[in-house]
């Protein structure tokens, strides 16, 4: 690998808190923080007082930087001054943790699989991508020497002390956070060590190039681990960045394709119950491996600039993400199902013990419990991006209030703000706040899903040129200009195995809530567990050829809950008879389903990730393969 200027790339990111939310989205990450991640310090030891990485004897690996790391920009976000000194906490604590030599962090003196812990570079990577965004947001002077102190003892030591097991797996992190310092210090030392991690990485762009894993796994291997998956995605896009070398990109769009064809869930994620599990819709999917495949994406979309990164991202950010954590953030799953007619201790087809799917604290390990953070907060800090040329390129049109430099000097003051509740609306309002005339591009994501977007400013009608999932729109942009960008979301079936068959409106899944019964498993002081068993029938099937109606109602404080949800849809089923429970989990859709002599019923279905019991894959009534029955 030949390493050159970090200059491969589409957007630059902007630094954290030059985007802050609004609207339905700051009330998410309010809840956030009203829940489990502003308080499961105070009652999650692993996470307490006395962990490592605030100086004490307790977990020292990898939990308390996976808390942080959602936790500090969270903090920041919401400017709330109560999270911020606890994040500070953990960065002051690393900060000075820093040796003669240049390491940092606690001493961790057990072993695990002949791996030294001390020189297990894995948790070191979450801790530098929490400096990372600590540095951008108060330009903390500390931050620049503290990595290259640790960087240059990398340098020294990392190839007589490689990377090994989950290091290996998840080198790419570490090389984050080297370009992200070579950006700002341009040491040819960084380059040299980016090589050598790049080489000790797992090499995810043979994986996913000719992409081996065509059915359910069941034995322990790193590379099918899902979260490692979900992660190792962005891998062969930050390599590009360092080579410019095609074929990385092409191992990325390769990839993607392949896990969703032969793992893909309706909800845009693909399945892991630990290992990559197949396309069966009762299949679990890991909590970890939702976040880390939203903050992979963000990365792609970085470093390739293609809309299409931005339409994974948005698919399940907002169906996967809040389908595994309760309404309130105060319990969450560790593996969620797209038909989901029960949460309970019991055993299912997956390589997790009996309590994975239930909502709680701490359900089958912890890794969710300290990891899940990250998603909401670093979704708003990868809404907008910069690109090469002094513009601005729309992620995501989740609300938001956007400031950055524009112009090709970068000289002028841009302030906008997009509002219009989407992904519930159809239509983004963008209104400009200009520090003085200037101009420079706006770039705006083009899903894929709509067919016929418009966009005015001003009340003007512009014509969209789309490349790459992007139209860009370059003009002299005036102080108080508005741009309006209608996006048409029209109601569509998607054929899944054995007829079944998901349906999406826009970047939402829409899932049949099955009626929530909430029945205490663990009682706690704050964070309890949950089993959720069914008050509803759940055995419906669609009729094929069903027209939907689509009713909407006020975006509500917490929109994600189904009895709240601003968009529903009506369509037409029947109960099905032959649709078995197999493993104490809805079974395979039927590919005949036996629906003789039910009543054809109005089904009313909301948005997936506020149904925590739920069916997001149906089996169709009346599809072209159905056998004639006998009158």
């Amino acid at each position: 690998m030949t390493t050159n200027a970090t200059t491969y790339t589409a957007f630059e990111a902007l630094p954290l808190g030059a985007i802050k939310p609004r609207e339905w989205l700051r009330d998410q990450l309010r809840i956030q923080a009203d829940g489990l991640t502003g308080h499961l310090d105070e009652h999650w030891a692993d996470v307490g007082d006395d962990n490592g990485w605030l100086g004490g004897k307790g977990e020292s690996w990898e939990r308390g930087p996976y808390y942080v790391d959602g936790l500090l920009p969270l903090a920041y976000l919401l400017q709330d001054e109560r999270l911020i000194a606890k994040a500070k906490r953990w960065i002051e604590w690393t900060l000075a943790s820093q040796r003669q030599d240049g390491s940092f962090g606690p001493q961790m003196k057990e072993m695990a699989s002949g791996v030294d812990k001390n020189h297990d570079w894995w948790p070191y990577m979450v801790m530098l991508k929490v400096m990372t965004q600590y540095a951008e947001v108060t330009e903390d002077p500390r931050v620049v020497p503290f990595m290259t102190s640790f960087f240059r003892y990398a340098r020294k030591t990392i190839q007589d002390r490689p990377l090994l097991e989950w290091a290996e797996a998840r080198g790419m992190e570490m090389l984050l956070s080297i370009q992200w310092l070579h950006r700002r210090t341009q040491d040819a030392f960084l380059l040299e060590l980016a090589e050598i991690v790049a080489g000790q990485t797992t090499g995810w762009t043979e994986v996913f190039h000719d992409f081996p894993f065509w059915r359910k796994v069941e034995q322990w291997d790193l590379k099918t681990h899902v979260v490692n998956v979900a992660m190792g995605v962005k891998a062969p896009g930050v390599r590009y960045e360092l080579t410019g070398d095609a074929r990385e990109k092409e191992a990325v769009r390769r990839g993607i394709d392949s896990l969703m064809t032969y793992h893909g869930q309706a909800h845009g994620m693909f399945s892991g119950d630990e290992w990559l599990s197949g396309t069966h819709p009762s299949q679990g999917v890991e909590l970890c491996a939702v976040v880390e495949y939203m903050f992979s994406m963000e990365q792609l979309t970085r470093v390739f600039g293609e809309g299409r990164f931005g339409d994974i991202l948005e698919k399940v950010a907002f169906n996967a993400l809040p389908a595994a954590i309760s309404g309130d953030w105060t319990s969450h799953q560790y593996d969620q199902q797209v038909n989901q007619m029960m949460c309970n201790v019991a055993p299912r087809a997956w390589s997790n013990d009996a309590d994975a799917n239930v909502f709680g604290l701490e359900p089958h390990f912890g890794c969710c419990t300290a990891n899940m953070h990250q998603g909401w907060p670093k979704f708003v800090s990868h809404l907008w991006m910069a690109d090469r040329a002094g513009g601005l390129a729309a992620v995501s049109y989740a609300p938001c209030a956007v400031r950055a430099e524009v112009g090709a000097q970068r000289g002028a003051v841009a302030e906008l703000e997009v509002s219009g509740s989407y992904p519930f609306r159809e239509s983004v309002e963008i209104s400009l706040k200009l520090s003085s005339p200037v101009a420079f591009g706006i770039s705006l994501r083009m899903p894929a899903w709509c067919a016929n977007p418009t966009l005015t400013v001003n009340g003007e009608r512009i014509e969209l040129e789309v490349k790459d999932g992007y139209a860009t729109v370059t003009r002299h942009w005036e102080n108080g200009d508005r741009l309006t960008l209608n996006l048409p979301m029209t109601v569509k079936t998607v054929t899944r195995n054995l007829y079944a068959a998901s349906v999406e409106r826009g970047p939402l899944v829409y899932a049949l809530p099955v009626q929530e019964n909430w029945q205490l498993l663990t009682k706690r002081e704050k964070f309890h567990d949950w089993e959720i068993y069914p008050g509803s029938p759940w055995k419906y099937g669609l009729l094929s050829g069903s027209e939907f109606a689509v009713e909407t109602s006020d975006v509500a404080y917490q929109p994600f809950i189904a009895g709240h949800s601003p968009v529903r849809l009506k369509a037409k089923g029947q109960l099905i008879r032959d649709w078995k429970m197999e493993g104490n989990s809805a079974g395979t859709p039927p590919l005949h389903p036996n629906a003789e002599g039910q009543p054809i019923v109005d089904l009313e279905l909301v948005p997936y990730g506020g149904a925590k019991l739920r069916i997001g894959e149906f089996p169709v009534i009346g599809h072209p393969l159905e056998p004639r029955r006998p009158k």
